[in-house]
């Protein structure tokens, strides 16, 4: 998958994450989760486009960190939405497996630059 390709997969990620947050219970809780969801979830996005403007291999390195940490969050809150039965799993399950993929891909990533830096 080149850059361009992972650009628009975070993007339709970070859609699908709104349009969850949309659905949430307007309680005290579904509205606190839903704030933190759908920052984490939006900015893996952002920070991957940032991390592909990077100046240095050290700074994509820094920032696919970054990428690789919001989309872990995004799991965890997916998780306790599921968990707390805010929404039925069925309706959450897609995409917590798409963000369990995203920290794969983006932790590797990491993991991979930072053998390139770390031979030298």
């Amino acid at each position: 998958m080149n850059s361009e390709e992972l650009k628009a997969r975070t993007k339709q990620f970070a859609l699908r994450v709104m349009k969850l947050v949309g659905a949430l219970p307007r309680t005290i809780v579904g509205r606190a989760i839903g704030g933190q969801l759908v920052r984490s979830g939006t900015s893996v996005g952002a920070n991957y486009r940032a991390a592909c403007r990077a100046r240095s291999k050290a700074e994509f390195a820094a920032k696919l960190g970054t990428v690789a940490e919001e989309a872990d969050e995004t799991c965890f809150w997916l998780e306790l939405i599921i968990e707390g039965e805010l929404l039925p799993e069925k309706r959450v399950s897609a995409l917590l497996e798409e963000s369990n993929a995203l920290t794969a891909i983006f932790t590797a990533g990491v993991r991979t630059s930072q053998r390139g830096r770390d031979r030298r």
